[in-house]
């Protein structure tokens, strides 16, 4: 890991006003100040609903500060997608990884964590930790 680098968020969206969206409000709820590195990866490049592996790549390579990448996605085949970019192991930074959590608890657990310094599996841990978190 590079001195001082926090692990980069890619929050992956079949839209991309859903992905943005989310990492405002990731932003905001952090406490603002500096924040570890967190990009939008949402809809299809022409701006249509869908997921896109060079928007995913884009992102990535752009949070990418040595520490590790933290990806979460929304639906299946976002999922899918980030599965099949990790299998091919060449289009994602090394120390990418998919996260298992819910799309916005998660991706402000894993803010908040990422810019304490917590390490990939701190932001992990406590991104997936969110589904303990319940509404009643």
């Amino acid at each position: 890991m590079a001195d001082g680098a926090r692990v980069g968020i890619v929050l992956v969206s079949h839209s991309a006003e859903v992905a943005a969206s989310v990492a405002v409000l990731a932003g905001g709820l952090a406490g603002g100040g500096d924040l570890a590195p967190v990009e939008p990866a949402g809809g299809t490049p022409d701006g249509g609903l869908g997921t896109s592996a060079e928007l995913i790549a884009e992102a990535a390579r752009r949070v990418d500060g040595g520490a590790g990448v933290a990806v979460l996605a929304d639906l299946g085949s976002a999922v899918l997608t980030v599965q099949a970019m990790l299998a091919e192991g060449d289009e994602l930074p090394a120390g990418t990884r998919l996260v298992d959590a819910p799309f916005v608890e998660g991706a402000v657990a894993a803010l908040v964590t990422a810019s304490a310094g917590g390490d990939l599996n701190a932001v992990a841990d406590a991104a997936a930790e969110a589904y303990d978190f319940r509404k009643l």
